[in-house]
């Protein structure tokens, strides 16, 4: 039996069905080749439509979101981060250099680098890691150990590598890498043996003042207590750089004991701030 439809009678300005007829052709609304503003008046009472002015995001909307965009990937929120992505190109009026960054954001996903590294990570599969340094340069790496870390609000790839380059780094971890997964090019297995573990040095840590009950544990702490007001800490490490980072940013509260390497690494980073604050070393 036909679905009994109901009628309505409209009082409408003239000019107004050609209007109502430009919006039906726009939305693809016919009776057959006909535009039909009696189906545009139907999908507006069910809501499939959005009519009038088109919402469109300002500039410093489009800016924001973009930042949004960035910080999300950087905390690892890349569904989130792809649905902005999405509603900047329906809404954001992008000039084509932005659209093309954007839709690189998309094409070279880091979420695709983390899921292939996670699956070589879960079969112990060394690989051959094909990066970029810069827009000039792009190495191979021999990779025989990896994992995902999080640090300063972005996710890394750390992993022990064949292959060593001169650097700052204390001797023992020398094959020891921190990669960029938006700079990953492409991954390859390969027939290697897959390590236990990166290279790592014991290196003793004390910690002072609000420290001592605020001092917030890392996953690769092995002792950490406290005696005489002074918290004792030893931690694999397995990256000088990131731990004189973290050491400097707890300034007073926090000494590096030992080994010398590290503690000699991180004198040297001090003595370079105070000569750029003119400070007078004795």
């Amino acid at each position: 039996m036909p679905r009994r439809k109901e009628t309505i009678t409209l009082s409408i300005p003239p000019g107004s069905k050609q209007q109502l007829d430009a919006i039906a052709r726009r939305f693809n609304i016919f009776w057959g080749k006909t535009p039909s503003p009696s189906g545009l008046i139907a999908a507006i009472a069910r809501q499939e439509l959005e009519v009038g002015k088109p919402f469109t995001l300002s500039l410093l909307q489009v800016q924001s979101l973009i930042s949004a965009v960035k910080a999300l990937r950087n905390i690892g929120g890349f569904k989130e981060a792809r649905l902005l992505i999405e509603l900047l190109f329906e809404r954001g009026n992008l000039e084509f250099s932005s659209r093309q960054s954007l839709f690189k954001e998309i094409s070279q996903s880091t979420e695709i680098w983390q899921k292939i590294i996670e699956e070589q990570i879960q079969k112990k599969q060394p690989f051959f890691l094909l990066y970029k340094i810069n827009d000039d340069i792009e190495e191979t790496f021999t990779i025989c150990w990896a994992d995902i870390r999080f640090f300063e609000k972005e996710f890394y790839l750390v992993a022990w590598c064949e292959e060593t380059t001169e650097s700052e780094e204390v001797l023992a971890l020398v094959h020891n890498r921190c990669f960029y997964l938006n700079r990953i090019i492409n991954i390859l297995s390969i027939d290697k043996t897959w390590r236990d573990n990166p290279d790592f040095i014991l290196v003793q840590l004390q910690f002072y003042r609000d420290l001592v009950e605020k001092y917030a544990g890392k996953v690769d702490d092995i002792e950490n207590w406290c005696s005489n007001g002074i918290r004792y800490v030893t931690r694999k490490v397995f990256n000088t750089s990131w731990l004189i980072q973290e050491a400097i940013a707890y300034g007073e509260n926090c000494v590096i004991i030992s080994p010398d390497s590290v503690r000699d690494r991180i004198k040297m980073k001090i003595q370079l701030i105070a000569k750029q604050y003119h400070i007078a070393q004795s």
